[in-house]
Parts: structure tokens; sequence; C-alpha cells
């Protein structure tokens, strides 16, 4: 099973004192905007997402059809089929996709620490 890219999002206090921190890591501004108070920021291949007031814990995300560049990826396993497998392997989902559609959706879960996952399919 192939999740796609990887990054963490992080709930930040302060985006601004974060985006300062993050490029003293060498990462750069990737995507977002930061009057909408989110930021996707890159250093070769990490991602982190920088969000503030958007959600309470920091979380996992998988895109499924997407590189680090957010470039679509011709052959991909699509997020319904993620779930099928991770149900089959009894996983609770605490959000699901709606299997009857295809294109973008998502699937939520928890780890067994109680951290967020999420697989979030755009394409």
């Amino acid at each position: 099973m192939s999740l796609g890219a990887f990054s963490m999002s992080l709930s930040v206090k302060d985006i601004n004192a974060s985006k300062e921190f993050y490029e003293h890591l060498g990462f750069s501004v990737f995507a977002g905007d930061i009057k909408m108070n989110y930021l996707i920021m890159k250093n070769g291949k990490a991602l982190i997402g920088l969000f503030q007031g958007m959600f309470e814990q920091n979380i996992l995300t998988f895109n499924p059809g997407w590189d680090e560049s957010a470039n679509k990826l011709n052959s991909f396993t699509d997020v319904r089929k993620i779930q099928q497998e991770l149900k089959s392997k009894n996983l609770k989902l605490e959000r699901e996709a709606d299997e009857n559609t295809s294109g973008p959706a998502s699937i939520v879960l928890y780890d067994p620490d109680g951290n967020t996952i999420l697989i979030d399919q755009h394409v």
C-alpha cells in the first residue's frame, strides 16, 4: 500500500514566528497563504504544514496521488482502496471516504497513542 507524499501538519500559535523558525532550518514557503493562516513549507523532500487556529493537535498527513512537489502521479493507490485495506485489518476509521465516488476524498484514523493520521487525496 502506497500512502503518497508525507508531511507533518503542525498546529501553531503564531504562524509568523513558526515561518521564521522553519526558514532558519532551511525550509521555504512552497504553498499556502499566510493571510489565511496556513503555509506549506519545504526543505528538499521534507514538507511541513503550518496551520494557525485550524485544529488542536499535530497531524501526520499522507497525500495519495501526489509526490512531494504536489505533482500528480500517473499511478497511485486510491484512498478508497487504502480504506478497504485498513478496514480489512480491523483498523478503526474516524472518518471514511464514500466508496461509491472517485477523485478527491480523505480518511482519518488515530494511531495507538492518539496521533491523528489524515490520508487526503486531492486528485
